[in-house]
């Protein structure tokens, strides 16, 4: 069984900033919360307040999975959908 990584970032324009960080403190509680989570960051750049830091693992291929699907439902995906990501997933 091998572990899933996600790291990379999610940027926005400056207007949007603060609709990311109204949904943020739900979407990390929710993910954290989730089943097969093992961490789940999300810090903003200080120096680039428009880019959040993205960091996540989880025990397994399902568990990110079900991460994923439960996350593309939520009112965070609603808010920030639209909004550029640069991920990477890797398997450990």
């Amino acid at each position: 069984m091998a572990r899933i990584t996600l790291s990379g970032t999610m940027s926005c324009g400056a207007d949007d900033i603060s609709v990311v960080l109204a949904a943020l403190p739900d979407h990390i509680r929710l993910s954290r919360a989730e089943e097969g989570c093992l961490s789940f960051e999300v810090s903003q750049d200080a120096a680039n307040p428009g880019v959040f830091h993205v960091s996540e693992s989880f025990v397994d291929q399902a568990a990110f999975d079900v991460h994923q699907a439960r996350t593309r439902a939520s009112a965070w995906w609603q808010a920030t959908q639209d909004f550029p990501r640069d991920f990477t997933v890797s398997k450990r």
